[in-house]
Order: C-alpha cells, then structure tokens, then sequence
C-alpha cells in the first residue's frame, strides 16, 4: 500500500511545483506522522523516568526517617539500678538505704539516715578558705577529693586560684544552721537557703563550697559573675563536679541559685548534665534504668 501512495506522490510531484506538495505530503500517513505522535512514543519513557524519580524520593525519605530513628536511638540515656535511690518511708519521708551511691539525688524529697556518715571521708589536699585547720567541713569522701585536687591543679595551671570551704557536714551541724536560719528569717525563707537536716548534699561528703579572693572567700551570687566562678562552672564536669543549684532552675531543685555549691556525681553523669544544661533531678527525670 505504501509503495501505491509512493508512485502517487512522485506523480504528483512530476506535475506541481515543490510549493505546492505539502498540503500531498500532510495526506500521505506515512510522510505526514505528527509531531505528537513522536511525543506520544517518548512518553512511556518519560513515564519510567518520573517512576523511577518517585521511588528514589520515596527511598530518600525512608532513609531519612531511618536515620532519624537511629538518632532518638542513640539519646536515650541509660543508668544501671544501683544509681538510683532505693528508698523506704519513715515518718512520711523518703529515706535513702543506698547513700553510698555517688549519685545518690539528695533533695527537698529524698533524704539521708539521720546516723549517715561516710566511712571514707578525707581532707582534699586544696586550699581552704580557713587554712590548715582539720574541721568537719575540711572533708570529702576519697572518690570526690580525688577529683578535687585534679580539678584545682587545673584551675591553677590556667591562672586560676580557687579556695574550698565547706565540704562534708553531718546531720547535727545540719540541724544548728538551719534552726540559726528559721530563728532569723522564718521556715519558709529558712528552706529556700538552708537545707533541712538530713535533705543536704553535704551530709553526703560528695559537695564541696567553693570560692575565691575576688568575693573576699564568701559564698555569695557574685562569684558567679567572676572570672573563677565562670572558670569553674565551665570546667568542673571534666573531674565530675556540676553547679548543683543553677540559675533559673530554682523551682525544679527548690534552692535559689548558689554559683558556689558544686557536687560530685562521677565524669560521666557530669558530662551529660554539663552538656544538655539539665540539673541532677532533670537527669534522673529522663534516664532509663536498666
């Protein structure tokens, strides 16, 4: 059939001008093929082309959610059980039967045996604020005067000079400062400042005061603001201390701020409370127990 269209054309062709075969060649289907028809043989392709982009944005974000997963994973932060407070209520108060537990969470909920005293206690070699003299508050639990001494010999590598002041304080010391404190302020003023007996971290041996020159050694706001306090502050996790009573976390440890007061908990749990700017009560509020 195509040969009888062709000899038809080249008839044509012998008896019109050139200008005048296009109107021929539009009606000859095999010479006049439009140009859609082209497309319409090219769509399939670009079908599979649009598939294939589709399955690869489909493959993109089912990684994307997978590394997503991997990533809320890894965050979830864990602590075996001997960390956490193993407690029995006396009198209505949650007393601590493990407080030899370096992370022992000591607060306004969970206190210390009022006849607890650590059986190894000892005198960091730093400077204190009173001198040489051997008192109480001289003294810390081995583990945390360790990381003490290290932590102030850093501090006096980096120009730094650093004073200890009140470490260890048993639970009658307790008792005769914050009985002082409600005689001259009131309770309620009393426990935003002083902690009631057997609710304070010092009683632990693992806290310890700490000061400088630039505030005259005293335990004030100010030494927050100064260049040992933001040295210190910014440095203690890396021996396992934290600020214990940061600003502006008042109402989850209930103390005001105290830039002075620092805790032992272990480099580990430091580090991770030091990062994510969390207090030790947020970090036991998120760890899972294993």
């Amino acid at each position: 059939m195509k040969k009888v269209y062709l000899l038809l054309f080249i008839i044509v062709l012998l008896l019109s001008g050139c200008s005048q075969l296009q109107p021929y060649i539009e009606k000859i289907p095999f010479l006049g093929e439009s140009d859609s028809n082209a497309v319409e043989r090219n769509d399939p392709q670009d079908a599979t082309d649009t598939t294939d982009n589709n399955e690869l944005d489909q493959d993109t974000q089912n990684q994307e959610e997978s590394t997503d997963s991997d990533i809320v994973e890894e965050d979830v932060l864990t602590l075996e059980s001997q960390y956490f407070n193993e407690v029995v209520q006396v009198d209505g108060k949650n007393i601590i039967q493990n407080p030899l537990n370096v992370l022992a969470l000591v607060n306004k909920e969970f206190s210390l045996p009022s006849d607890y005293a650590p059986k190894d206690l000892v005198r960091p070699n730093v400077p204190f604020s009173f001198g040489d003299m051997g008192v109480e508050k001289s003294f810390v639990r081995k583990e945390a005067a360790g990381a003490l001494e290290r932590l102030f010999a850093l501090a006096k590598k980096d120009g730094i000079e650093l004073f200890a002041v009140s470490g260890y304080r048993s639970f009658e010391r307790q008792a005769m400062l914050y009985d002082a404190e409600v005689k001259k302020s009131g309770e309620e003023a009393a426990q935003q400042v002083v902690a009631i007996p057997g609710n304070s971290e010092h009683q632990s041996g693992l806290a310890m005061d700490i000061s400088s020159r630039s505030v005259g050694l005293a335990l004030t706001e100010e030494f927050g603001e100064t260049v040992e306090g933001k040295w210190l502050a910014a440095n203690a996790h890396k021996f396992g201390y934290v600020l214990r009573y940061p600003k502006g976390k008042e109402s989850i440890t209930g103390y005001q701020y105290e830039p002075w007061h620092f805790r032992y908990i272990g480099v580990e749990a430091a580090q991770i409370i030091y990062e994510k700017g969390m207090t030790l009560e947020e970090y036991f509020s998120i760890v899972k127990k294993i």
